[in-house]
């Protein structure tokens, strides 16, 4: 699926960029950032990257991780959960 000129794995994931937009044009959004590269490393060692689908910045200047699924894979689970244990500070939000 193609919205704004950016190839989207599903119809649902476009949707919410879309909504992400207006979120944006509403001013709540400052930055939206799709297909954001987040580093899974333990102990020094590089283990896998996962690509979460958006990383945004709110207008309080506050990070949040988005994740659209429609259909959860096992490999999927195992970089949430990394994820999660390495940047317990990150705000991950599962969009379903």
């Amino acid at each position: 699926m193609v919205y704004n000129g950016r190839r989207y794995d599903s119809k649902l994931e476009a949707s919410y960029a879309m909504e992400l937009d207006w979120r944006k044009k509403a001013g709540e959004i400052i930055e939206i950032s799709p297909q954001h590269k987040i580093s899974l490393d333990i102990n020094g060692a590089h283990i896998a990257n996962y690509y979460i689908d958006f990383k945004i910045i709110l207008c309080d200047g506050t990070e949040e991780y988005h994740e659209v699924k429609g259909f959860e894979t096992d490999l999927w689970r195992l970089k949430w959960k990394l994820t999660k244990a390495i940047y317990p500070e990150y705000k991950l939000v599962l969009i379903k």
